[in-house]
């Protein structure tokens, strides 16, 4: 027998997800039943868990139906006493409008977070969710570090802000569950069973055709993801005359010797810290070894 969705999302909030007492969970809603289940999961959950909830929802500007779906979310935050902002972003003409509009979604997320005084965003990916992502970057051609994908706490894609995702152990049949049993008011975007949009094909057609062949495949997919988020983090065995030579650049203490390792990585003297760093663009990824 599965779990619920409130003891899915507790034991996340509890484990990988968890925020300090006192801090305070900005939740993204939408109007859509994923969102509006986590939304009242997480209020139903914050005096157990010691912390704050607040919500903030925003409107794309791509369909007129957005704005009265926003209404519908806040009148229910209201309801769960969570205090709740909303913004409108403006998207230019151009190609892969969902994409833009997941990033410029992330940067109001961000600019609420600062505003409700939150330390994490949490958005409502579930299980199913995250096997459709690693089918959409597998059909885009992504190798091994691309199929790695939906941390449960992870940042946004800015890096500036905590993202967490208390729901991604959670099934869309849990969600579905959570919403009749709590009748919880939602509405659907009718884009998601757009077959235009990729991931609308991946979720009606692909996913259902490989359950047939494979009924566990959301979980298959899902384990694969954490494999390779796990290989990604897993330790680098370096030769032994990469060791040789990062001790002589500590003993020789030069500012301007470096050491190539595997995976990218550089390792260079700094003062009293051997700093190793992932060449190129992202620094998010660099470590500091004291010697």
């Amino acid at each position: 027998m599965r779990p619920t969705l409130l003891t899915i999302a507790r034991r996340a909030l509890e484990g990988p997800c968890a925020l300090a007492r006192g801090e305070t969970l900005l939740v993204a809603v939408s109007g859509g039943p994923d969102s509006m289940a986590l939304l009242h999961a997480a209020a139903k959950l914050s005096s157990q868990l010691g912390v704050r909830v607040a919500a903030h929802g925003v409107d794309h500007g791509l369909r007129a139906g957005a704005g009265a779906e926003l209404d519908a979310a806040e009148a229910f935050a209201r309801s769960l006493d969570v205090p709740t902002t909303r913004s409108r972003v403006s998207l230019a003409r151009g190609g892969n409008v969902q994409e833009r509009a997941r990033l410029a979604r992330y940067e109001a997320l961000e600019r609420a977070a600062r505003e409700h005084g939150a330390s994490a965003i949490a958005t409502a990916h579930h299980a199913d969710d995250r096997a459709e992502t690693v089918l959409i970057r597998l059909l885009r051609g992504a190798g091994a570090a691309g199929l790695g994908v939906l941390r449960a706490d992870g940042a946004t894609p800015s890096g500036a802000t905590r993202l967490v995702r208390p729901l991604l152990a959670a099934r869309r049949e849990d969600v579905l569950a959570h919403i009749s049993r709590h009748r919880i008011p939602t509405a659907e975007d009718p884009s998601n069973a757009d077959a235009r949009y990729l991931r609308a094909r991946v979720r009606h057609e692909l996913l259902p055709l490989m359950a047939e062949l494979s009924p566990g495949i959301v979980d298959h997919l899902n384990a694969l993801a954490d494999d390779l988020l796990g290989a990604e983090n897993a330790p680098i065995r370096l030769p032994r005359r990469a060791l040789v030579a990062i001790a002589e650049l500590a003993r020789a203490r030069s500012e301007s010797a470096t050491v190539r390792l595997p995976k990218g990585l550089v390792v260079s003297y700094e003062g009293p810290i051997v700093r190793s760093k992932r060449r190129g663009p992202n620094p998010s990824l660099d470590g500091k070894h004291r010697t």
